[in-house]
């Protein structure tokens, strides 16, 4: 295991208080109690993920996960004292992959780390350097980096879990994806049998793309196996 984790968060307590949690698991932690302190981690260390408080006293966690999304596609998890939808929004809008409101289980945090790093490793392999930030499948551009998606000029309202499910279907190009991989991927949560949440997110996507569902020009349907993009 051994991943390095950052943790940035001004209340000591809570920051020492994951990284026992963490370091129980085999996770090598790294802490900050400012965004200063995270950006010049950032650069010196290879980190696996992080996990960033909102509330910093010298730059919300917002706007340094908007700074980290610049150069880095490790998985981001936010922490806030905050329950309104919106800041959840602006969060996942900005480049995070999950967010837990305080106070919060230790050992829920625990598992949403564990499954942001498994999806992470899984469709990301390979050292991070190598990794594709972007992909162009004839007038198709998807950018990680930008969180952005554009189709023959014109930029696609899609919402994070429909991003997801479009760049995993373009990062495995040509590779039939199942419903299961999908679903993992996007949500990070154990698919069941009787999920059906895929088919209409592809549905809305195909909406979005101006997609003929009958004949599809980018995202295919390989019945009884997934999905692709040829």
């Amino acid at each position: 295991m051994n991943e390095q984790i950052l943790v940035v968060d001004d209340e000591a307590a809570i920051a020492d208080l994951v990284e026992v949690y963490l370091k129980n698991e085999g996770y090598t932690v790294y802490k900050a109690g400012t965004a200063a302190q995270a950006m010049e981690l950032i650069q010196r260390q290879k980190l696996d993920l992080a996990i960033l408080d909102v509330m910093l006293p010298d730059l919300d966690g917002f706007s340094l996960c908007r700074k980290i999304r610049e150069r880095h596609l490790f998985p981001i998890l936010m922490l806030t004292a905050k329950v309104e939808d919106m800041d959840k929004i602006t969060g996942l809008a900005l480049g995070a992959d999950d967010y837990l409101t305080k106070p919060f289980n230790p050992l829920e945090l625990v598992a949403r780390v564990k499954t942001q790093l498994r999806r992470y490793i899984r469709y990301n392999p390979g050292s991070s350097s190598k990794e594709a930030l972007e992909y162009d499948i004839r007038g198709l551009q998807i950018s990680k980096v930008s969180h952005k998606c554009i189709l023959f000029g014109e930029e696609l309202p899609l919402t994070p879990l429909e991003f997801s499910i479009l760049w995993t279907l373009c990062s495995r190009k040509g590779q039939v994806v199942s419903s299961e991989e999908l679903f993992e991927a996007a949500w990070g949560e154990k698919y069941l049998d009787s999920n059906n949440t895929v088919m209409s997110h592809i549905a809305r996507l195909r909406e979005k793309m101006h997609e003929n569902s009958r004949r599809p020009k980018f995202i295919k349907t390989v019945w009884g196996v997934g999905y692709t993009i040829e």
